[in-house]
């Protein structure tokens, strides 16, 4: 097995003009759920499989008792009308351990959308506050200054004033390394508390890139976790409120 190693599930799809958009896990894993929750929705077809060395040593158990390895996958969609575009998905199980790993994944991720023709990429995460949060903005970030006045008229926000700050991990390397090959794209991050799954921030993500594709999705299942969570949430603080509230400081800075 290679360093990072990519099985083909599927035969390769031919797209016209396709969009990346990334989902990965982190802060309050609104990536993962945005994509997840739009593959589901728009049916889409899994083509690949990614397996990297920098992935945690472990398998995951299925339910008829069998083992599989953790990965990534990549899935295609093509248009249904004139005015959407092909999509390339891609969500996972983990994102790389080390800086090294990171960065040989997310070549071997470039390597395959550039193949595909893809030129735009979105990638989705949480931007994480340690606190709750009624109505979630989504933040932004893009490689490219024309993007800006394009992506707030779909309603993104920009930290202007706050210098030095960061996207850690797949969501910012995809967008860096692909503005060195030419590619351009925009990070989307869903204002999360950080602590829990978050489906009320992937809603709120999800909203702006249907805008963006042109793509009606039923958010219903989103708005159903949404308030399950919420209900996790208020049980935490309750039992957070019992024990002195030590607790309760220590989850506001989990990143």
């Amino acid at each position: 097995m290679d360093y990072v190693t990519v099985e083909h599930v599927a035969k390769v799809p031919k797209l016209k003009d396709p969009i990346l958009i990334e989902g990965l896990p982190g802060i309050g894993n609104v990536g993962k759920l945005a994509v997840e929750h739009l593959i589901d929705s728009i049916d889409a077809s899994k083509f690949a499989e990614i397996y990297s060395k920098d992935f945690p040593p472990q398998v995951f158990i299925n339910p008829d008792g069998t083992i599989e390895l953790v990965k990534n996958e990549f899935y295609y969609w093509k248009a249904k009308k004139k005015d959407q575009r092909d999509l390339v998905l891609l969500t996972g199980d983990y994102q790389g351990l080390s800086s090294h790993g990171q960065y040989e994944l997310v070549e071997k991720i470039l390597d395959i959308v550039e193949e595909l023709g893809v030129k735009e990429m979105y990638t989705l995460g949480g931007y994480g506050l340690g606190q709750d949060i009624e109505k979630p903005k989504v933040l932004c970030a893009t490689t490219d200054v024309h993007l800006v006045k394009k992506m707030k008229k779909y309603g993104a926000v920009f930290k202007k004033n706050e210098p030095g700050g960061g996207i850690v991990g797949a969501s910012g390397l995809i967008l860096g390394l692909g503005k060195i090959r030419g590619l351009e794209g925009t990070c989307f991050m869903g204002e999360t508390p950080g602590y829990l799954v978050d489906p009320k921030s992937a809603k709120a993500v999800l909203k702006i890139l249907m805008k963006i594709t042109n793509i009606d999705v039923n958010l219903s299942a989103l708005e159903k976790k949404a308030k399950e969570i919420e209900q996790i949430a208020h049980q935490l603080r309750e039992m957070e409120g019992l024990s002195g509230g030590e607790k309760s400081e220590e989850l506001r800075y989990i990143g």
